[in-house]
């Protein structure tokens, strides 16, 4: 650890970084705004309504008047540089929400006072935990009318646990805030001064001996002395504090300004991030230490590319000092790039600073080589290191896009690159079974903004429609196939002969290729090719034209011809014989199905489950997120949902959300797959 007496430790400890997360309408951009007015960054708080917020830059956030992006934003108050995040709230949104987490010392879940807990609220504290970052609860809107404060921090330690203690309360009927962690004394809207600090001491003085003692001895322990045990609590999650704010009146934001900066760790009090170094099962920890004299480690948690800047790639320093002229490599790429330019970003805003210490956020513009997730270094060692993955939700829900001027498909699949390329939960592909360009999100909102800047940033404009149902193709039973390919022109001929047998493989176990040829019967040199035929089918399908999965195929002999065999006879050979093998293995088609959790008022329960199970879909059990809200967890094929979020509206009278990942692959129904075989027939023959 850095010595405090050093004046670049000392300059990096009076750095604080958070995440705002948190359902949409809970008020993170305007909370974000109030922060930076009350800091003196900005001269007046700017407007959602107006579209005149520092975070919300985007045109189509403007128009929307709501977040679809992370903004990076930072002040100074006391002496001390903030950094912080206004993430969107939307789960269609998780793409950016979730590595801003990457990028922070404290997890900041906003909830709206007028609401109550909300499933991204609970989603955000899940994730946040899982990354051993600190946490804490920002209740806002506390002068909404007729909200339940105690009521609503109750359900917050039922929801969270008992470790939410607030650091302050709400008084005078919201409009302002009174301190329980300094202040022994007094009274609130919810309860005395004196029960909230107590509470709040206790829980701090059981991580250290020393200081229960004290506290058992003398009845209290003077705050100012619970430095070290509270960063100790906070980084175990033994104390998860929760502060009161409005952010539209500003009670207490200036508190909260005083608790970020007395309470919340520095980049070398709290937990360190999850390095790696090495791939797989071989990976191995590293620990990155907040040192400014050491080589330099820093994360890449966004990219952005603009059409006329350029790619912005966005990264927390977490070893090390960066400068200008800075020499780094990306990942394990062999040639570095020269820092030219390096930034503090504010909002849309880029601001040129000189250096960047261990805690800061910075940003580097027009470095093609940046992408998303890298880790940047200045030691070649440090080539195989990279952050533990996130679990991010798997994309399911497709569009199938194509140009609307022939001959423009190169430039479609470029610019959807770009875009994807800014989010991880945004997935391309080309489908080869219907030469198709598909591109996977959260839902459709998340699609629907794709479209709108590929339109309004690009001026591309494309056609879209449902893209067909990513069926696969299996096998249930082992079997054998083979088969002669012989062919004779007027000139040389064509001769390969192919035998396999085929077994099935676990569910995801994926596909198996084994050579157990003996004696040369069929040449070292053709079984590639054989090989190859084979994965024409696994590409193309067998009865239904899907992919074909979770097959193992064995290779086990065959004939040759010293003349005319040849590699195109034996890779038709391995792909007729293949074929004859899996119409004699009880092939089935599977669909995918999805995990699927839906939040919707509770008169509309026995509605939504009945739904459900009519789409072939099982209801797995159900929770309390606040009253009147319950959670449905399910599962459901991802065939019967298409334009689901319509019908959850007209059970829900619009107050329905849910969100899908991809579960399992399961065989479809029979009547099911003979529909399909028989679509895939009728297609074959046309």
């Amino acid at each position: 650890m850095p010595s405090r007496s050093n004046g670049l430790a000392a300059e990096m400890e009076a750095v604080r970084t958070l995440a705002l997360v948190g359902a949409s309408a809970s008020g993170k951009t305007t909370l974000a705004e109030a922060l930076l007015h009350r800091s003196g960054a900005i001269g007046a708080p700017g407007s959602i309504e107006r579209g005149s917020t520092v975070s919300d830059h985007d045109p189509l956030e403007r128009r929307m008047q709501h977040s679809l992006n992370a903004s990076v934003l930072n002040l100074v108050h006391a002496g001390t540089r903030i950094h912080f995040i206004d993430t969107p709230g939307g789960p269609d949104f998780l793409g950016q929400s979730l590595p801003a987490l990457e990028a922070v010392e404290t997890a900041a879940i906003v909830i709206n006072a007028a609401i109550g807990i909300e499933p991204m609220a609970l989603r955000m504290m899940t994730y946040a935990a899982s990354r051993h970052l600190t946490r804490m609860v920002i209740v806002n809107k506390i002068d909404a009318q007729g909200v339940d404060l105690a009521g609503l921090l109750a359900q917050i330690q039922t929801a969270f646990g008992r470790e939410c203690l607030p650091l302050n309360l709400p008084d005078a009927g919201g409009t302002q805030v009174v301190d329980c962690f300094y202040n022994r004394e007094g009274h609130s809207d919810i309860g005395a001064v004196d029960a909230a600090h107590r509470a709040l001491v206790e829980q701090v003085v059981e991580v250290d001996a020393a200081f229960v003692d004290r506290y058992l001895e003398d009845g209290d322990v003077d705050p100012a002395e619970l430095h070290a045990p509270l960063e100790q609590a906070l980084r175990e999650g033994h104390l998860i504090p929760v502060c009161f704010v409005s952010a539209r009146t500003g009670a207490g934001v200036a508190e909260l300004l005083d608790v970020i900066v007395k309470l919340l760790p520095d980049p070398t009090e709290a937990n360190p991030p999850d390095f790696l170094v090495g791939e797989g099962a071989e990976a191995q920890p590293l620990r990155a230490l907040p040192d400014p004299s050491l080589h330099v480690l820093a994360h890449v948690f966004k990219v952005t590319v603009d059409p006329y800047v350029g790619k912005l790639g966005i990264f927390r320093v977490y070893q090390g000092t960066l400068t200008r002229d800075s020499q780094l490599y990306v990942g394990d790429g062999r040639k570095p790039f020269k820092v030219g330019h390096l930034f503090m970003l504010q909002g849309k805003d880029h601001v040129e600073v000189q250096r960047a210490l261990p805690g800061d956020i910075v940003a580097v513009a027009k470095v093609d080589e940046i992408q998303f997730d890298a880790v940047l270094h200045d030691a070649a060692e440090d080539d195989h290191v990279h952050l533990a993955p996130l679990d991010f939700p798997i994309p399911v829900h497709g569009l199938a896009i194509e140009p609307k001027r022939h001959g423009d498909e190169q430039r479609a699949w470029e610019i959807l690159g770009k875009l994807v390329a800014e989010d991880p939960c945004l997935r391309l592909e080309h489908a080869s079974v219907t030469n198709e360009t598909i591109v996977y999100g959260l839902g459709e909102l998340h699609l629907r903004v794709l479209l709108d800047r590929l339109r309004e940033v690009y001026r591309f404009e494309v056609n879209t429609r449902p893209p067909r149902i990513a069926y696969r193709e299996t096998v249930t039973a082992p079997a054998e196939g083979h088969h002669r390919h012989k062919k004779q022109t007027g000139g040389a001929g064509q001769f390969g002969e192919v035998y396999l047998r085929i077994e099935p493989l676990a569910r995801g176990a994926g596909f198996e290729f084994v050579d157990e040829v003996r004696g040369g019967t069929i040449p070292g040199q053709f079984i590639p090719a054989v090989e190859k035929g084979v994965r024409e089918v696994l590409v193309h399908g067998a009865i239904a034209g899907y992919p074909v999965v979770d097959v193992r195929v064995v290779v086990y002999d065959g004939k040759h011809h010293s003349v005319d065999s040849k590699d195109i006879a034996f890779a038709t050979a391995g792909r007729k014989a293949f074929m004859a093998a899996i119409r004699g293995a009880r092939p089935i088609v599977l669909e995918p199905v999805v995990r699927i959790d839906i939040a919707a008022p509770d008169h509309a329960i026995g509605d939504v489950t009945g739904d459900l199970s009519v789409r072939r879909g099982l209801v797995s059990g159900t929770s309390n997120v606040t009253a009147g809200t319950v959670l449905i967890h399910g599962q459901a094929p991802m065939s019967e949902l298409s334009g689901y979020q319509s019908r959850l509206n007209a059970m829900t009278s619009g107050q329905g959300r849910y969100t899908i990942s991809l579960s399992h692959y399961e065989a479809v129904p029979p009547t099911v797959q003979q529909t399909l075989v028989g679509q895939h027939q009728v297609h074959e023959d046309d």
